[in-house]
């Protein structure tokens, strides 16, 4: 035991010269835009990622049953978005440590264990989803899933276990560019910009069941835990520092801009389309590869491969996000080394875990028959309990004088951050009650 005990304060200090390093790299050009570009990565990459085959599924699902109606949602998600990564971002550059690292330090064993095993166990079946949607995308090009899934592993696999955490954000910053063909999509569907700005501007509700769902589901997709752990992380491995963290800043507000505007125009293409041509009676969606299909006939055959392109672009890049996020977690909490610029000598369980995970979604992705759509409900509903526990989590942590000194958050702040946490969890509370009530056969709201 104290043998193990050594290893793990060896492994902290390890860590902690190696980020010290990073930090003094960090600072060696000290022009502003070398710095803009250097911070560039973090922000933008952890936002996108929350625009996966399940947010694309979700937003396009928006747009076929409701058309511009929930176009509105979106802007008070953007506000949400962008706090919480920012608290995150922060914490990061000021303590110079992951999420779960402040987790662990700060909370009881049993309520960070709670968390970590939650988290783990829900992270896993996401990322079993996100396999689902690189071979669902392949397969719109004709490629069988039993080819497409593992092939998609393999490649990113190598991407991510044979380059430096520089060359890994990099290849996650190049995946976003795929997400400029559902801006693409959405003018070529020619929508109603006066009803667009309607949509965004007016709020709509309707008390029914889809649309309570439906909204819930958004946020769901929109705010995860694994995106605020990601963020953090990267923030700590990029050796970003408080002198420094304006531009990073920078970044988060301009992720979360970018990721909430390609869901926006998601809506946007299937509102115009799907939903124009249903007579108002809306068109019901079961998976982002479907929403590619449907909009062939109104937008031809060329649209079917943009979408399909953007699927294949945001499932790689949650796809590489997830696993890690999930690796960042697990060897904070057991306080491990955890790097993906080491060696697989120098880390030997964040580099396992990265490839079981991968290989397992590999094989259940090809798995013919299996019944995926109940094993994810099951899942989120994991991911449901745990966003309220990782928002207040986060809210405690940032506000706390001993940790974040004079950069705790602010009365205004905290007015937005806890405004929106509250609401957050309640609609992810309203979730998880409407599934559970509905295994008993209750329906809330005609579900």
């Amino acid at each position: 035991m104290d043998t193990l005990r050594q290893k793990m304060q060896q492994s902290r200090k390890d860590r902690a010269e190696r980020k010290k390093q990073a930090r003094s790299r960090f600072h060696f050009r000290s022009s502003p835009l070398f710095k803009l570009l250097a911070v560039l990565g973090p922000g933008l990459i952890a936002a996108n990622a929350g625009n996966d085959a399940g947010g694309i599924a979700t937003y396009s699902s928006m747009g076929s049953q409701f058309g511009f109606q929930m176009l509105w949602v979106m802007v008070i998600l953007l506000v949400g978005v962008a706090v919480v990564q920012e608290m995150c971002a922060r914490m990061g550059a000021v303590t110079g440590k992951g999420l779960s690292d402040l987790i662990r330090e700060n909370f009881p064993i049993r309520l960070t264990t709670f968390v970590m095993l939650t988290f783990f166990v829900a992270n896993t079946g996401v990322v079993v989803s996100e396999f689902i949607g690189i071979a669902a995308a392949l397969s719109l090009f004709n490629i069988p899933t039993w080819i497409g899934a593992p092939c998609g592993g393999l490649v990113l696999w190598l991407l991510v276990t044979r380059g430096s955490y520089a060359k890994v954000e990099k290849v996650f910053l190049f995946f976003t560019i795929a997400f400029f063909a559902y801006i693409f999509a959405a003018f070529m569907a020619n929508p109603n910009w006066h009803q667009v700005a309607s949509g965004t501007l007016i709020p709509t509700v309707q008390l029914n069941g889809v649309y309570i769902s439906t909204l819930i589901a958004a946020v769901g997709t929109t705010i995860s835990p694994y995106m605020q752990i990601y963020v953090q992380s990267g923030v700590v491995e990029r050796g970003v520092t408080v002198r420094d963290y304006k531009y990073t800043r920078l970044d988060v507000y301009t992720g979360s801009l970018f990721s909430i505007s390609i869901a926006f125009f998601i809506i946007i293409a299937t509102g115009a389309t799907l939903f124009a041509h249903s007579g108002g009676k809306g068109i019901v969606l079961g998976s982002a590869s479907d929403a590619a299909v449907a909009l062939v006939p109104f937008l031809g055959i060329y649209a079917k491969y943009v979408f399909a392109l953007g699927l294949l672009g945001a499932s790689f890049l949650a796809a590489g996000v997830l696993p890690l996020t999930t690796c960042y977690s697990v060897t904070e909490f057991l306080g491990l080394e955890n790097s993906v610029s080491r060696r697989w000598s120098d880390a030997p369980v964040f580099w396992t875990l990265f490839t079981v995970l991968v290989v397992i979604s590999v094989v259940i992705a090809a798995l013919p028959g299996l019944p995926v759509v109940n094993i994810l409900v099951n899942l989120y509903l994991l991911n449901g309990i745990l966003l309220p526990v990782i928002l207040f989590s986060i809210l405690y942590l940032v506000n706390k004088k001993r940790l974040m000194g004079k950069y705790t958050n602010g009365i205004f702040m905290n007015i937005i951050a806890y405004t929106l946490t509250i609401v957050v969890s309640l609609l992810a509370i309203a979730y998880v009650l409407i599934q559970v009530l509905d295994a008993f056969g209750i329906h809330l709201f005609g579900l």
